[in-house]
């Protein structure tokens, strides 16, 4: 037997002297160097005892040596666990709990809150910091730096990764090695990577997006990034020439849009900008295209399935779409309560198949039959359709569907419009308890640049474009919208806010 993930994103890289990562204002690390470091986190790994199959649970900042610890779990053939650095103390307490880990990494500083936790599970707490020093590489350095990968097979976990909990408590989506490879190897093709590009890399690492998708797919071409700790519009522009592409969350696009330092000249070089984890707004897709020549590619993907869908590379990148479904992957639009497919344009749950969907989730067999239907369809949640020209289109959460007087309501429809509106600079439509109506909509607005925003007028300018019962009946206005690390709108924060609004 072998280790799939291993052999294929790893061994072709051992020794070698080309850059993996480009950490400005730092030495860069070769491929060979990067695994070395790998290898003697995975001897340490092993020395406290863990097997394949065992966790191993990070709340760790962004760095190379964190990167690393990554690669020494494929290489053991322990699961990964990445948990949110915003996660407080009480939150990692449920995860720990829950997938029992039998190392869990923190922050230096975490240490005093996260001691008691490892101890009540049973946990060896390490510490790792942004500089890559803790007591993991106090350990590791006394290490060697090679390691003999563990047998994994294809269907062996490699991840869990936890769904955000915005209703009902987080869930620990169980991910293999199949899951994790194909996936990489399907994008590889899709987006043209090869060992040319260097990828400018932004992104968190404990999301499919920084981690799964855009480390894993570099891995697989031999590429390199440029990894920095976060988002920083300075950082980002100083690395865009150095890079060809960029992988990024719709925030990073409107933030770049905001600097008159974005320009066609700027990003000349580049070859693809791809965003996801979030919608990207029509509106956005149009004005980055206007300034910089180039046409943001955008995809559809989930915690429990990595890559579903994308807009194609050679071929229209169609604006308010994700594309279509990415190679071996199956997908369809049903109507939810009686799992019939439904016609071309309908509105209905998106569910998909694939070797990219995982296998379940962590200890929830009841939860997993649920949202498995009995021909392997995994039931999404989210809702969408097919347009005429076959691209998908995403229209929001099932769970954020609107039933106003008995009438369902999605609220993409109306938050475009809202967004069209002079001096919107986006919005979000939600519904909340309604003495009449079971539900009534309400639009929450933030405006552009401090302007003043007229609800009156922009509730009349909306009346003729759609029927009464989708009309929003309260408007409010804010600085911004709350939004989880990932850059998606928080509307269950919103629903919470403005629950009590038509009361009495």
């Amino acid at each position: 037997m072998a280790n799939i993930l291993f052999d294929a994103l790893f061994r072709p890289h051992l020794g070698s002297d080309r850059v993996f990562l480009d950490i400005p204002g730092a030495t860069a690390i070769t491929y060979g160097a990067f695994l070395e470091e790998a290898a003697r986190i995975a001897n340490v790994i092993a020395a406290e005892g863990l097997e394949p199959g065992d966790r191993l649970a990070v709340q760790i900042p962004k760095s190379a040596t964190a990167l690393a610890v990554y690669a020494a779990c494929v290489q053991t053939g322990v699961i990964f666990l990445p948990l949110n650095t915003a996660y407080t103390p009480d939150e990692i307490a449920y995860f720990v709990g829950d997938a029992t880990p039998k190392i869990l990494l923190c922050d230096p500083a975490a240490q005093p809150s996260l001691k008691p936790i490892a101890d009540k599970f049973g946990a060896t707490l390490l510490t790792l910091d942004a500089a890559g020093m803790g007591t993991l590489t106090d350990r590791a350095d006394t290490q060697p730096s090679t390691f003999a990968p563990r047998d994994r097979a294809a269907d062996d976990l490699a991840a869990f990764l936890y769904t955000s909990g915005t209703t009902g408590r987080s869930k620990g989506a169980m991910l293999t090695q199949d899951n994790l490879l194909s996936n990489a190897q399907s994008l590889v093709e899709a987006w043209r990577f090869t060992g040319d590009d260097v990828l400018l890399h932004a992104l968190p690492i404990f999301h499919t997006h920084g981690l799964f998708v855009a480390t894993n797919i570099i891995l697989l071409a031999g590429g390199s990034m440029i990894f920095l700790p976060g988002f920083n519009t300075d950082a980002v522009i100083a690395a865009l020439p150095k890079a060809t592409s960029m992988m990024g969350v719709p925030t990073f696009y409107t933030r770049l849009l905001d600097d008159p330092r974005l320009n066609r000249d700027l990003v000349s070089h580049m070859r693809l900008f791809v965003s996801g984890s979030a919608p990207l707004l029509a509106e956005t897709h149009t004005q980055f295209e206007e300034r910089t020549g180039h046409r943001i590619l955008e995809r559809y993907g989930m915690t429990e399935t990595n890559m579903n869908v994308s807009n194609p590379y050679d071929g229209l990148r169609k604006p308010g779409t994700v594309g279509f479904p990415l190679p071996k992957v199956d997908l369809r639009i049903v109507n939810p309560e009686t799992g019939e497919t439904l016609a071309q344009g309908e509105i209905g749950e998106i569910e998909v198949r694939g070797p990219n969907v995982f296998k379940g989730y962590w200890q929830m067999p009841e939860k997993t039959a649920e949202e498995f239907r009995p021909d392997g369809f995994f039931r999404t949640g989210d809702l969408g359709l097919i347009d005429g020209d076959g691209y998908v289109q995403i229209v929001g959460r099932g769970k954020d569907l609107i039933i106003s007087g008995g009438y369902n309501i999605y609220p993409k429809e109306i938050e475009l419009l809202l967004d069209e509106q002079d001096g919107v600079s986006e919005s979000a439509v939600i519904g909340v308890p309604h003495p009449d109506f079971g539900e009534g909509v309400v639009g929450v607005l933030v405006p552009q640049g401090g302007a003043a925003l007229d609800t009156d007028a922009i509730a009349a300018a909306i009346a003729p474009k759609i029927a009464r019962f989708k009309q929003p009946k309260a408007f409010f206005v804010v600085d911004e919208l709350p939004r989880n690390t990932m850059g998606k709108v928080q509307k269950n924060i919103l629903r919470d806010r403005y629950g009590d609004t038509f009361k009495g």
